[in-house]
């Protein structure tokens, strides 16, 4: 067969990609764009790639001892795509573009859609097949209902580098495969449903922990190949565990081989500086008004989710894409075409986005990192929102932490800092993280950020961690933070695992694993996650005692009741109303001494009278641990709460 005849040799890049290209809706660019081995045989490899603005286009690699000159690229038409075949190139083969600019200077370009990158700071683009015999075909057939709004979705949040390094040699870094069963058991044995990877896609800057991406189709070669990482998320998923993964379709690093003035233009970004350099991070931010980088970026979603089996996408700093002034002095930035601060390009691209996943992938949720009162993100685009299925709170991670960093004697003065989260907090389908960004540049430890000796740091801790999940919301937590850690956090080392053997830790590890275990089983700590039908205070004035105390509700009204005490003292003969009479059994004490709390509690549950109380129509009399939260739970199910004097449905007097 020859060339005019041999389909392999022909661009696979045809009219209907061409207008799909243009119209800013193409999904499928990895498998068009990028290189292509040949499957008969013979070694060839077909290149393709986007530099509409380029005089000349090669493709130079280790197949051709990097002579710009050997292989020149032909353009595909008008479409801006220039191609090449290349005898000889095959997997495993190094390469890159060698672009003439349209300022006539040639730079040696990575390929935006490789599949695979050298290992940094080394920036050749690799030729890489993305074969892989799945085995999680029960996990993908369930995992809709495992992530869904009335679900219990607990996520562990985990920077692959420095979760745990290897023993023998702390400064290398271990591959997927290699963490993969080592994190399945831990997992397990904490109760999370999820995990949540800070990026894995291509950066050369590890010290940017993946938010600086120049690689948007190629995991970093850091921790492996494509298939190791294929192999992670396969173990986890046949364990029964989602994967979620961070993705930065806001800005990118400017470093000159990678998307930066790709074809001597700005390509990919905008040129004015005004709208295309991020302040915050020296980067540059996507012109989300060109039809072809939208393709591009809506490409790379889908090949997470696609060809990786991710579970969902946790989009960064949607905030920063949101508004045009973002972290901007007055005149550095330029309005939009009605004179206002909104993004319009970029909140339309985010509609796009959310509605292209959604409609490929039902079965996922994209989330977003978004801080600031914008209406409506996780809310459908066909009722003006923008899209997504969950919205991190921030206000709520922010406000929390503040609160819980004060001394308890202060806290009775900033009591709204723990209650003006019910004003929203059915506005969004929210998720409650205590993340990574908690954790670094000065902030300490979140157990370091709690005050007062040694015992009352860790009950403090504990009590946050057990108020986060009694509240509405899915829950999100960064490792380390699970077993107490006390430094913060560095990219450069592996958690402290010796902390497990000082039993104060083992106790938060423990404490975490039954707080898991509560939201699962109880039905009522997350059906209503997302409705405020799962939530209403019985007291929440109680600012002089710094106590708080609400009932969630699942879908058939069967309740959790949740009391919180924020100050170190015992509170004795707290009266409280509840939703019935009957015994209520305390499931969940932080102050337990299996934790390494003083045991103080209610042995084991109260007896609630039929006496109307706090506007509902039991009551009951607790003890309240210090700098602790108790749950509990009427023991038969929710009974029928009646007057005294009255006979109960148990026969006996209410």
């Amino acid at each position: 067969m020859n060339a005019a005849t041999d389909p392999f040799e022909q661009s696979a890049f045809g009219d209907h990609d061409v207008h799909l290209l243009r119209e800013g809706t193409h999904r499928f660019l990895a498998a068009k764009l990028g290189a292509h081995s040949r499957r008969d045989g013979d070694r060839a490899t077909r290149f393709a790639v986007w530099a509409p603005n380029a005089r000349a286009v090669s493709v130079s690699g280790s197949f051709n001892g990097w002579d710009r000159a050997s292989h020149p690229m032909s353009p595909v038409g008008d479409s801006g795509v220039w191609h090449a075949v290349v005898d000889g190139a095959g997997t495993g083969d190094l390469y890159k573009y060698a672009v003439t600019g349209h300022d006539g200077r040639v730079v040696d370009k990575a390929d935006p859609v490789a599949a695979w990158s050298e290992v940094p700071p080394d920036t050749a683009s690799v030729v890489w097949d993305l074969d892989y015999a799945w085995g999680d075909g029960a996990w993908m057939g369930e995992r809709g209902r495992r992530i869904a709004l009335d679900a219990p979705v607990s996520i562990y949040e985990l920077h692959v580098g420095s979760w745990r390094r290897d023993p023998a040699d702390p400064q290398r870094l271990r591959s997927y495969r290699e963490v993969a069963p080592e994190l399945v058991d831990h997992v397990l044995a904490g109760g999370f449903t999820h995990v949540e990877l800070l990026p894995i896609m291509e950066h050369p800057f590890y010290g940017s922990w993946g938010y600086q991406t120049t690689g948007y189709f190629a995991p970093t070669a850091r921790y492996g190949t494509p298939q190791d990482l294929m192999a992670l998320v396969d173990v986890l998923h046949q364990a029964g565990i989602g994967v979620l993964l961070d993705w930065v379709p806001s800005h990118f690093p400017t470093d000159e081989f990678a998307l930066a003035r790709f074809d001597g233009t700005h390509l990919y970004e905008h040129a004015d500086p005004r709208q295309g350099l991020h302040p915050d991070w020296d980067s540059a931010i996507f012109n989300y008004g060109r039809d072809e980088v939208r393709s591009f970026l809506l490409s790379s979603a889908e090949h997470w989710l696609g060809t990786y089996h991710a579970d969902g996408l946790r989009v960064d700093a949607v905030a920063s894409m949101l508004y045009l002034d973002y972290s901007r002095a007055e005149g550095q930035w330029i309005p939009n075409r009605y004179g206002g601060r909104e993004n319009l390009q970029a909140i339309d691209f985010l509609r796009q986005l959310n509605n292209a996943v959604y409609l490929e992938h039902p079965d996922v949720h994209t989330m977003a990192e978004e801080s600031t009162a914008w209406p409506q993100v996780s809310r459908p685009v066909d009722t003006g929102g923008l899209g997504f299925g969950y919205k991190w709170d921030m206000g709520w991670m922010h406000d929390t932490l503040e609160y819980m960093g004060r001394q308890p004697v202060h806290r009775r003065y900033h009591h709204d800092q723990l209650t003006f989260r019910a004003l929203y907090a059915a506005s969004e389908n929210y998720v409650l993280p205590l993340s990574h960004d908690e954790v670094v540049h000065g902030k300490g430890s979140i157990l370091a950020r709690m005050p007062g000796d040694r015992w009352q740091q860790f009950a403090n801790l504990r009590l946050l961690y057990g108020y986060q999940y009694a509240l509405p919301g899915k829950k999100l937590l960064f490792m380390g933070d699970e077993i107490g850690q006390r430094a913060e956090w560095s990219h450069e080392a592996g958690i402290d695992w010796h902390l497990l053997d000082d039993p104060d830790h083992q106790g938060v590890w423990r404490f975490l694993g039954d707080c898991n275990r509560s939201y699962r089983e109880h039905p009522a700590l997350h059906q209503l996650d997302c409705e405020p039908a799962g939530f209403e205070w019985v007291r929440a004035d109680d600012a002089e005692s710094s106590t708080l105390a609400f009932v969630r509700w699942s879908r058939d009204r069967q309740p959790v009741l949740a009391v919180a005490n924020f100050t170190p003292v015992v509170r004795t003969n707290v009266v409280l109303g509840v939703p019935c009479g009957g015994f209520w059994r305390e499931v969940l004490n932080s102050d337990a001494g299996d934790y390494g709390g003083s045991g103080v509690g209610n042995l084991g549950g109260v007896q609630a009278r039929h006496l109307p109380w706090h506007h509902l129509p039991g009551t009951v009399v607790l003890t309240l641990p210090p700098l602790g939260i108790v749950l509990l739970t009427p023991d038969a199910g929710l009974g029928v709460a009646t007057a005294p004097g009255v006979t109960g449905p148990d026969g006996q007097p209410g």
